[in-house]
């Protein structure tokens, strides 16, 4: 039995990366907004094991704390592998910082980086004395590695997560059975969070034009691809060597 937890599952590559993964010998934990009814019923024709937490990472800070509450629960042998996906991510407010107000930037570094660095620590200590092969992967993004105007806080967050994966899997390099740790960039994807991209206000988004184009010229790939290669990578046996990765160059 193979256990994976994924951040974030209720839309975009996250909802794609939760119904490719409902197969028979694997048991799904999802954490989002809102519970997805359609993978239930995809669960339960696939034979997967399935189990939605309806929560909020940008204002729910016991999460994590639950995450570890149910994996203590679990027998330690249980799983032959266990994997962490946090996939969650906020943009925010396209434009200058000052723009901004106070609760949109703290959940913007709320759920794309602390809300990862939380349930990361709970999972790794939780599953510290199973035998599963553990594995962490961090959803990450080009824009952790350059910057981009009206993008501060999803920036930072996004470099915050990647150094946060390099000191990670230099710290599970000294334990026995050390988790794998990566931070994935998985290239543009036609999501709701490109929608809002393209909505925004020109004058705080010089790059706006860049991103229509994108669209425009069908460089956007889907969600579900993206998906397919994501967890093609995951699956490889060189995952970890290098904790910061792209996937587009893989």
């Amino acid at each position: 039995m193979d256990l994976y937890v994924v951040t974030g599952a209720s839309r975009g590559l996250g909802r794609a990366i939760a119904e490719q993964l409902l197969a028979p010998g694997r048991e799904l934990l999802t954490i989002a907004r809102k519970p997805d009814r359609a993978l239930d019923a995809a669960a339960a024709a696939n034979g997967a094991g399935l189990e939605q937490w309806a929560l909020d990472l940008a204002h729910d800070v016991a999460t994590a704390a639950r995450l570890e509450a149910w994996l203590r629960a679990q027998p330690p042998a249980r799983f032959a592998t266990a994997t962490l996906i946090n996939n969650a991510g906020l943009i925010g407010k396209v434009g200058p910082i000052d723009a901004s107000d106070a609760e949109t930037l703290a959940a913007v570094l709320r759920v794309g980086l602390e809300a990862p660095m939380l349930l990361a620590s709970a999972f790794l200590r939780a599953t510290r004395d199973w035998t599963a092969q553990r594995r962490v992967l961090n959803v990450s993004s080009g824009a952790a590695r350059r910057p981009i105007a009206g993008w501060a806080a999803y920036c930072a967050a996004k470099a915050g997560l990647d150094q946060f994966s390099r000191v990670t899997a230099l710290d599970e390099q000294r334990r026995p059975n050390p988790a794998r740790i990566v931070a994935l960039a998985p290239g543009v994807i036609d999501t709701d969070m490109q929608g809002e991209l393209r909505a925004a206000d020109r004058s705080g988004f010089p790059d706006l034009e860049q991103f229509k184009q994108l669209k425009d010229t069908g460089q956007l790939a889907t969600a579900e691809a993206t998906a397919a290669r994501v967890l093609a990578f995951l699956a490889r046996a060189d995952f970890g060597n290098h904790p910061v990765a792209d996937l587009r160059d893989a």
